[in-house]
């Protein structure tokens, strides 16, 4: 202990600074930061109470499932957005759009909508793939922003749409126990998507696509046939067989099970694999390294520890501040699920939503220049934090 707080915090920590400050070498910080926190628990602190080989061995048992699945849709993701890219669907957009700032509005609600029923991660891919069509790909990290937090707002209130509800259900929580997450998440997303689409407009505004767009409708199909296949297993395999969901990478497997059974119609473009594979590993390296960290217990469930949370799930992995808040109680499920979905768009490794939308625009891995361009993100947290509690109240539940 350093002034009462553990060592490993303070190593984190240090992972998280150097994350922020040589934003072009991510990956190469996330793996030393996870190698100094393991080497110290080798040496002095244990995993959970277990020393050496052992110790790991069991600590990896209990958190394989989450990082394998989040690896495998992070990728398989990658290569959806890219048959939704070369379907040329995208080209439409800005012909469906109205051609001004509103057109960005009507995005970014688009986005949350989709988001309800799609991963936040799916939703945020096809969102920025569409972003870069109508804007020439020069589009705002501001925007960017805005989308990870439309794809997070929209995924607060669904079990099917965060990894995070969709642990609450699993731990036998109602649907209706988080669905009026959305008074939060509307606020929140209104809040900052004015501002998000006028600086946006004022970057680089929406152009016409030329006439003559003939788009794949097979690779269109394809698109449609996976995300039909991902939201049918979460929803089938969470009302009759949770223990098999919970021991088992499903949603991931039958990502990859879709895309590969449909590679005969449309060959995937695997070319975009390599870059996704980085990316992919320095969000697992995070996740891994926040898993090690010796949480035992949240502070006493209130409102005040909610909104905290929301602050925290910014830069610590937000699955596992989910399974400590399942396992304390107590807990007004849907202003927690508002705050850990919405708070961790404010920084863009907060949610692997935001990652997927950083590996496609590599200018946004600077944490500088994100919490500059996208400071409406914190202030839409806070103001729809304070909306939902005023009109919903605290509502707690065991």
């Amino acid at each position: 202990m350093v002034f009462g707080i553990p060592i490993e915090f303070f190593l984190f920590a240090a992972t998280l600074l150097g994350v922020a400050m040589f934003h072009h070498r991510t990956l190469g910080v996330a793996l030393i930061g996870l190698a100094a926190i393991l080497a110290y628990k080798f040496l002095f602190a244990g995993f959970d109470g277990h020393g050496g080989l052992g110790g790991l061995a069991l600590h990896l048992e209990h958190e394989w499932v989450e990082i394998a699945n989040l690896g495998l849709l992070l990728l398989g993701f990658a290569i959806l957005a890219r048959h939704f890219e070369q379907s040329q669907l995208p080209d439409l957009a800005p012909n469906i759009l109205p051609s001004d700032w509103k057109g960005g509005l009507v995005l970014l609600a688009l986005v949350f909508v989709g988001s309800a029923f799609l991963d936040n991660i799916a939703a945020a891919l096809i969102g920025v793939t569409v972003a870069a069509h109508v804007y020439r790909k020069r589009v705002h990290i501001g925007f960017l922003a805005a989308i990870v937090a439309a794809a997070n707002a929209g995924g607060a209130g669904s079990v099917v749409g965060d990894t995070t509800t969709t642990m609450m259900w699993v731990a036998g929580k109602s649907p209706l126990d988080v669905l009026h997450a959305y008074v939060g998440a509307g606020v929140a997303l209104a809040v900052c998507a004015i501002p998000a689409v006028l600086v946006q407009h004022s970057h680089a505004p929406m152009l016409a696509q030329p006439a003559g767009v003939r788009p794949d409708w097979a690779r269109a199909a394809i698109v449609a046939y996976v995300l039909v296949c991902v939201i049918g297993v979460n929803v089938t395999a969470n009302l009759f067989a949770p223990t098999i969901a919970t021991a088992w990478p499903l949603i991931g497997l039958t990502l990859w099970f879709a895309i590969l059974t449909a590679a005969p119609l449309r060959a995937p473009d695997w070319a975009v694999l390599p870059h996704a594979l980085v990316d992919t590993a320095f969000l697992l390296a995070l996740v891994l390294a926040a898993s090690l960290m010796p949480v035992e217990a949240l502070p006493r469930a209130s409102w005040q520890t909610t909104l905290g949370v929301g602050f925290v799930s910014a830069v610590f992995n937000n699955i596992p501040l989910t399974a400590l808040a399942l396992q304390q109680g107590n807990y007004d499920w849907g202003l927690l699920a508002y705050a850990i979905g919405f708070g961790g768009s404010m920084v863009w490794f907060g949610s692997s939503a935001g990652v997927a939308v950083a590996s496609l625009f590599p200018e946004a891995k600077s944490t500088l220049a994100w919490l500059r361009a996208a400071w409406f993100v914190p202030v839409a947290y806070v103001v729809g934090f304070f909306v939902m509690l005023g009109v919903m109240g605290w509502n707690a539940q065991p």
